[in-house]
C-alpha cells in the first residue's frame, strides 16, 4: 500500500510540475525554426519579435486531424481577442512544402514558423510535447501563462487569453 501511495505521489508531482512551467529552458529557446521566407530564427528570436504582447502559440501540422478540427475555434478566438495578441503557429509538418500548402489550404492567419528539428528536437522535447495540437500562452512580460492545452475549446486557453497581465 505504501508503494502505491508513493507511486501516485510521484505521478501527481510530475504532472503538476509540467503544468507549472513559467519559463522556457535554454535548449527550447535556442532551437532553430524557419520563417515563411526561409529565414532561420531561434525560438528566442521569434518570441522577442513580439515582446510586450501576449502570444498564443499553436503547435500543429496539416496532417493532424485534431489540429484541423480546432482551427475554426482558433479563428473564433482570433476574432474575439486580437488586440495586442499575436497568434504564432509552429508547424510539425514533415516538409516546408507541406507546411506552406497547409497554411493556404486551411487559411491559417497569423505568424508562421516551421519547427525544423521536428518532434524530437529541443523545443518539442523541452515543452514535453506528447500531443498536437498544443496550445500555449505567453503573457506580455514573456512569462508562460498557459503551459499546456490540447484542445482549442479548453476553457483554460480562453481564460489565459482573456486575462490581462
Amino acid at each position: 500500500m505504501k508503494k502505491l501511495v508513493f507511486v501516485l505521489f510521484l505521478a501527481f508531482a510530475a504532472c503538476s510540475t509540467a503544468q507549472d512551467k513559467t519559463t522556457f529552458s535554454e535548449k527550447a529557446l535556442k532551437d532553430v525554426m524557419l520563417s515563411l521566407e526561409g529565414e532561420k530564427l531561434s525560438f528566442s528570436e521569434i518570441t522577442s519579435k513580439y515582446k510586450g504582447k501576449k502570444i498564443v502559440i499553436d503547435v500543429w501540422a496539416s496532417w493532424c486531424s485534431d489540429c484541423i478540427k480546432g482551427m475554426p475555434i482558433v479563428k473564433g478566438l482570433q476574432k474575439e481577442f486580437n488586440e495586442d495578441i499575436v497568434y504564432v503557429f509552429l508547424s510539425l509538418d514533415k516538409t516546408p512544402k507541406s507546411w506552406k500548402r497547409g497554411i493556404k489550404r486551411y487559411k491559417v492567419e497569423g505568424e508562421h514558423y516551421f519547427i525544423s528539428s521536428g518532434w524530437k528536437g529541443d523545443f518539442c522535447s523541452e515543452i514535453d510535447l506528447d500531443w498536437i495540437p498544443r496550445y500555449m500562452v505567453i503573457d506580455a512580460s514573456g512569462k508562460i501563462q498557459l503551459f499546456k492545452a490540447t484542445k482549442a475549446s479548453d476553457k483554460k486557453l480562453k481564460k489565459a487569453i482573456e486575462t490581462k497581465v
